[in-house]
């Protein structure tokens, strides 16, 4: 069955709560806890969430020819080739041994993109930042700081308790996984099976305005060398860095091919804004691919680039144009509480950030 027509944008589709910026101000103090214990410790600030990093890579995103209207739509509207930096990691706000298994993140900067900028959008780039799992694990950020404070008081503290817990939460995971339920929460405090994040799958599990219409973007493995890597078991067995090191070896023997995909909302009804928690279905709102990312074979921890990602930049959904604004509570509180980060960061190191520009081989419209 043909899916329906997708959804024009207009800001009523948003429905900002009374308290949200109670809770934006609450969610930065929880970070300022996480942001000055873990800086206090490594006499170094990291990111607030997803600290540790297990690979850095450079390539190229393309993007298709002769697209429907539809899906020619921001970025994507003209074909053309971008440069790309992506970024593997993991949630946790303190650098924890890989045998606390928890969910992956992929950040993706896209360089050289024009168009009318999001407020207080530096340069000229578009940030995408996604998880390997279709929802969010909480509807909006009130709930969502329920695990934060949690997680902060905890932070950089009770590593054997942490590697215990995860342990015991992986394999409540599989029992819940064998009935066929999938628990976010259970994963984000440790109990996300231990696999290779090359051969995942990641969303943006959150909402963004797509031009005229409406989406949420995914990032799934297309290359043999990749797929092959798709729900491998990584060995963390004595080794506090396995997820790194297996990821550097892989990278170096092997080219990698994602297929950036869209989902249009087709049902404002059936395929929420505001709540995170709500997989879109897709078999009413099927994945379009409307690019292609290539990854060559690389030294995924080379030191000068490792220093230029994990110092001197910044990921955030609210780096982008208009036509990728962010939509949704979650989004929404994105937009003070990274810039925080980023600027305590920024601060404690003596090291700005900078968004990079295109190497001249890159063009961003054909």
């Amino acid at each position: 069955m043909k899916p329906s027509s997708p959804v024009r944008y207009t800001p009523d589709v948003e429905t900002p709560l009374d308290d949200e910026q109670k809770v934006i101000d609450s969610l930065i103090n929880d970070f300022d806890t996480i942001l000055e214990r873990t800086s206090e410790d490594y006499d170094h600030a990291v990111r607030s969430v997803h600290a540790k990093a297990h690979g850095i890579l450079k390539g190229s995103l393309r993007v298709e020819s002769a697209l429907p209207d539809e899906l020619a739509q921001g970025l994507f509207a003209k074909p053309g080739e971008y440069e790309v930096y992506l970024r593997l990691s993991t949630n946790a706000g303190d650098i924890l041994p890989d045998v606390i298994s928890l969910p992956r993140g992929l950040a993706l900067k896209v360089v050289g993109v024009e168009g009318e900028r999001l407020p207080d959008s530096e340069g000229h780039n578009q940030d995408f930042i996604m998880l390997n799992a279709p929802v969010f694990q909480a509807p909006n950020a009130e709930k969502f700081q329920t695990n934060l404070k949690m997680l902060a008081k905890t932070t950089d503290r009770l590593e054997g308790t942490k590697v215990a817990t995860s342990k015991t939460l992986q394999g409540v995971d599989k029992v819940l996984e064998k009935m066929h339920v999938d628990s976010p929460a259970v994963k984000s405090l440790g109990g996300a099976p231990n696999i290779d994040p090359l051969g995942e799958t990641y969303y943006s599990a959150t909402a963004f305005r797509y031009g005229d219409y409406m989406a949420k973007f995914s990032i799934r493995p297309i290359s043999d060398s990749l797929k092959a890597l798709s729900g491998r078991m990584v060995d963390i067995d004595g080794r506090r860095d396995a997820i790194r090191e297996d990821v550097r070896d892989e990278m170096k023997e092997r080219q990698g091919e994602w297929a950036f995909c869209v989902q249009l909302c087709r049902d404002i009804e059936q395929q929420p804004i505001e709540d995170a928690t709500v997989e879109w279905d897709e078999q009413s709102a099927p994945f379009y691919r409307v690019a292609t990312l290539h990854i060559p074979s690389q030294d995924s921890w080379q030191e000068a680039m490792v220093r230029q990602v994990e110092d001197e930049m910044r990921f955030s959904v609210w780096t982008g144009i208009a036509d990728h604004q962010p939509l949704g509570n979650i989004n929404r509180v994105r937009k003070e509480t990274y810039r925080h980060s980023a600027d305590f960061r920024a601060s404690f190191n003596a090291c700005p950030y900078h968004e990079p520009s295109a190497s001249s081989r890159y063009i961003t419209r054909k």
